[in-house]
């Protein structure tokens, strides 16, 4: 089974992440959708983005919950049965969940050198202290901590450049702070990341609220 790697945060936080290695139908064969999953599903043109899907399914299934265990609201964000927050990612290769007590927002990309030609896109403050030295993986921790903040912001609306600073950071030692200030919303998250096989895994929580 290819469960890749667990990350037991703490006593109410985990992530688990799951390396696609099976075909479609293999996953498709082994996995219990609600009506809504299967429609969506069968919408689903491209091969690698329904594969990410069931793969998300494969992780719920490893943190003893399944698919009719989560519902979406109307802006699209994911929710289980049990009140526990949990959010969800998946690229190529790779899909991921983080389950946690408290508000947490998780995302995986993989490390591409593209990410250097849109980066005026996403990068306000942190143009400061990024150097061209592993840029494309620090440019990708960013990207990371934002899509991971703007998962956790109740009300969407959030400008990359303006609202979502991502303070300094060390590639080595895998974590830094986020912010999202945006009024009458000012507060910061710990932000924690892992660059493995060429992805970068990032996710950010408040423990504060645990």
């Amino acid at each position: 089974m290819p469960l890749y790697k667990t990350i037991i945060h703490n006593d109410t936080t985990t992530v688990f992440v799951w390396k696609i290695e099976e075909s479609l139908h293999d996953l498709e064969s082994t996995i219990q959708l609600n009506e809504r999953s299967k429609n969506r599903a069968n919408g689903m043109r491209s091969e690698s983005h329904k594969k990410g899907f069931l793969a998300v399914r494969k992780l719920l299934e490893v943190a003893e919950l399944s698919d009719f265990d989560l519902y979406y609201t109307e802006d699209g964000k994911p929710h289980l049965k049990d009140g526990r927050k949990i959010t969800i990612s998946h690229s190529f290769e790779f899909s991921v969940i983080a389950i946690s007590d408290t508000e947490i927002g998780i995302d995986i990309e993989k490390n591409r050198d593209k990410i250097q030609r849109i980066a005026s896109k996403f990068i306000g403050k942190e143009a400061d202290y990024l150097v061209k030295e592993n840029l494309t993986e620090q440019l990708t921790v960013v990207w990371g901590a934002k899509e991971s903040l703007f998962k956790i912001h109740p009300d969407g609306g959030l400008l990359f450049i303006e609202h979502l600073p991502i303070d300094e950071f060390n590639l080595y030692r895998k974590q830094t702070k986020g912010h999202i200030l945006k009024e009458p919303f000012n507060e910061s998250f710990n932000i924690y990341f892992d660059i493995f096989e060429g992805y970068t895994l990032v996710y950010a929580t408040n423990e504060s609220k645990a």
